[in-house]
């Protein structure tokens, strides 16, 4: 009997790794908003504000991906399709 993918655990390990990179620029973030306030400057608040929301939703486009490999090399492949690059920086798995 072949041994399965368990696509779900697949799927948290690559949240976490998200989570790792995402932590770190959500306390850049926080500076920056701080700055922001202090400056008075409510569009840069704002700005941010919508960057921290993106960071937290990251995680998520890891839950709607769908996972059709079946091998552990595809897998991996396809999860590291769903890193946004744009957000979170170069994926550094890879």
């Amino acid at each position: 009997m072949p041994i399965g993918i368990d696509v779900n655990k697949a799927k948290e390990i690559h949240k976490n790794h998200i989570r790792a990179v995402r932590n770190r620029l959500l306390q850049e973030k926080d500076v920056e908003y701080i700055r922001a306030q202090e400056a008075g400057d409510t569009e840069k608040s704002a700005a941010v504000v919508a960057e921290k929301q993106a960071l937290r939703d990251a995680t998520k486009l890891v839950d709607s991906a769908e996972i059709t490999a079946t091998s552990v090399e595809e897998v991996t492949t396809q999860l590291k399709e769903v890193w946004d690059e744009e957000l979170l920086g170069t994926n550094p798995l890879l």
